[in-house]
């Protein structure tokens, strides 16, 4: 547990709000628009319409002309699955929102092994390390899907968050929010059984990324039973074991890299341990 815990400190990834809608008692931040990948070409902005980023936290509070004058100087990057963004302790010379899919924020341990600490859905600020007073990147930005990223010079952050409102608010409330986050995994580790710290990852997955499909919500990205064990400080025999229950008991449905939630209120309630 002390050694989940110092990974827990280290994380470096925000939980931003959107909208959100009630699902089987679980509130699910809906994906962004679809900002159509064959917009961008050759690294160059095919006129990314102003109207598809108004609900993207860091422009709400922008007016068209603003927006437009962000866009312009942003640099549109598709990314395949398995690409690195960047890695753990490279010079921070770019900041990026990431306009559609997925990204798995990975640490390295003392001993060189490389850890799954949180995920990142779209419409959120990463990579923002002029915010935190860091000049390198804290973790690796590894792609957990294909991803369309915009990025921004680094020497750009202090002048956007001076003159946008909504940079300002958003990218300081991405540290306020990464410390609570930190705050609860700590508490988390200390005070919970394991079986409540795998439902409220699982929970919390799918709150931020959690599709509705057939007879239940998915995490909509590929999660590995590997993955689950790091993000709360346990063995993967263990969450094998748990989700083998879950599957039986009609809680969750896995198949390779994906799992489902059919139960999400038997799985609050395995959260609260209460059951």
């Amino acid at each position: 547990a002390a050694t989940a815990a110092v990974r827990m400190l280290r994380m470096s990834v925000s939980f931003l709000g959107l909208s959100c809608v009630p699902y089987g008692g679980v509130l699910l931040y809906p994906r962004l628009p679809n900002v159509a990948l064959d917009q961008t070409l050759d690294g160059k902005m095919g006129k990314l319409d102003e109207s598809l980023l108004r609900e993207v936290p860091p422009f709400r509070r922008l007016d068209r002309p603003q927006v437009r004058e962000i866009l312009d100087q942003a640099t549109p990057r598709r990314f395949e699955e398995g690409a690195p963004v960047f890695r753990e302790g490279d010079p921070a010379d770019r900041f990026y929102l990431l306009l559609d899919g997925f990204i798995r924020v990975m640490r390295t341990t003392p001993g060189g092994e490389q850890v799954t600490s949180l995920h990142i859905p779209s419409g959120q600020l990463f990579g923002i390390a002029a915010a935190l007073g860091r000049d390198t990147y804290p973790a690796t930005a590894m792609c957990a899907g294909e991803c369309l990223t915009l990025s921004w010079p680094m020497r750009l952050w202090h002048p956007f968050v001076a003159k946008y409102d909504g940079f300002a608010e958003e990218g300081y409330k991405t540290v306020g929010t990464r410390v609570a986050e930190m705050n609860t995994r700590i508490m988390e580790l200390a005070t919970q059984h394991v079986e409540q710290r795998v439902a409220g990852a699982l929970l919390r997955l799918v709150k931020q990324t959690g599709c509705k499909v057939e007879g239940g919500i998915e995490i909509a990205f590929p999660i590995t039973r590997q993955d689950i064990s790091e993000m709360t400080g346990t063995t993967l025999h263990t969450v094998s074991r748990l989700l083998s229950k879950w599957e039986k008991d009609g809680i969750v449905s896995g198949r390779r890299k994906h799992i489902t939630i059919l139960d999400p209120h038997q799985l609050m309630v395995r959260q609260s341990g209460h059951h």
